[in-house]
């Protein structure tokens, strides 16, 4: 049987990322989710505690689009609206827990996949992995502001654009 796997960086590369997007959207199904609540929940998640303001600037969201969407996360006991400690008129949300049962199982084959993937690599190489992980990860998001910023916007009349800030992520340990 012949080796189909392309070798042009550039069709390797778009593959990665389709597989991820496609990933993303099917592991959103299985927990009951859009495929922008599961990004808006992974926001959530890593960033801690975000307002409503930020994570609308994060997902490109109105903040009208992005209150309806905490409403529908706060009511699938995924998030949770508290009081900021330092100013009590400005409200954050939360997640609930660190996992959710059904976003856990969604995720399962993946992470199990992954793991597969990563054992075929040394220490070394998953550190270098990892490397690329970190640099890219901000390098899409001044990427996706980029295009937003250059972009015109197609919405709704009446509606308003939100500007987009970067907002420090949690740091994640590689685990294997």
């Amino acid at each position: 049987m012949t080796d189909t796997t392309p070798t042009d960086p550039h069709v390797i590369f778009r593959q990665y990322l389709d597989a991820v997007g496609l990933h993303g959207m099917a592991g959103a199904q299985a927990a009951g989710l859009q495929p922008t609540e599961w990004y808006a929940l992974s926001i959530i998640t890593l960033a801690g505690r975000i307002t409503s303001g930020e994570l609308a600037a994060r997902t490109g969201l109105t903040t009208g689009a992005t209150t309806r969407l905490i409403d529908r996360l706060e009511q699938g006991n995924f998030v949770r609206r508290a009081a900021d400690s330092a100013d009590r008129r400005r409200v954050m949300v939360e997640a609930v827990a660190d996992t959710f049962p059904g976003v856990e199982k969604a995720v399962e084959p993946a992470r199990r996949r992954i793991a597969e993937v990563l054992d075929r690599y040394t220490p070394a190489q998953r550190e270098v992995l990892f490397d690329y992980f970190a640099h890219a990860a901000p390098a899409f998001r001044a990427a996706t502001e980029e295009i937003r910023a250059n972009t015109p916007d197609h919405r709704r009349p009446g509606r308003k654009p939100t500007k987009t800030t970067t907002l420090p992520m949690r740091s994640i340990s590689p685990s294997p």
